[in-house]
């Protein structure tokens, strides 16, 4: 049973054509982590995780990101930082900017550009101004977050997400270097 569950969502992750395959393993880590944030939180900021569960809005856009690239190869790849750029969004509102939480903006604006190729120019132009307007123009305009911390929470939260965002954009830098290798190959 296991391994028919393993070879169905490698399937349903699997894809020929090298960027969107790496927009759905971003789509899959993102995934695998999700169930996890509570557990961060936990473990780095303290036991009230009942705001964490806000995150788990955006797990269907995640999850949809092969699906509707199988249709359209263009809106599966901008779906997923697309639906970055949203979970920041509402994470920031939900935790507040001293979480850190808009640090995840850099790994979303650069899976903006680099699942793009030269004639799509503008969609990665757009999906980087969505970020870049995330950040400038709504930073500090969320009111009241749905929770808040001490300032000794938000310095780990700070901390935790800095760390993760972080982790994020070497992997997204790690896909780049693998994806320009097999295009040289070619």
């Amino acid at each position: 049973m296991l391994a028919t569950g393993w070879k169905a969502a490698k399937a349903y992750f699997a894809d020929d054509d090298p960027l969107v395959a790496a927009a759905n393993l971003v789509a899959l880590v993102v995934l695998w982590n999700q169930p996890f944030y509570p557990l961060y939180v936990y473990w780095a900021v303290g036991p009230d995780i009942a705001p964490t569960f806000y995150t788990f809005l955006s797990t269907p856009f995640f999850f949809a990101v092969p699906a509707l690239a199988r249709v359209n190869s263009c809106a599966g790849r901008a779906l997923l930082p697309l639906a970055g750029i949203g979970n920041t969004v509402l994470s920031a509102k939900v935790f507040g900017v001293a979480s850190g939480v808009d640090n995840f903006l850099l790994p979303c604006v650069l899976l903006g550009f680099v699942l793009f190729g030269p004639s799509e120019r503008v969609v990665a132009i757009g999906i980087g101004a969505v970020g870049f307007l995330a950040f400038t123009v709504l930073h500090g305009h969320y009111g009241e977050p749905v929770h808040s911390y001490s300032a000794e929470e938000y310095a780990s939260f700070l901390k935790m997400n800095a760390l993760s965002a972080g982790t994020l954009t070497v992997f997204i830098g790690l896909l780049v270097i693998n994806l320009m290798s097999s295009a040289t190959k070619r």
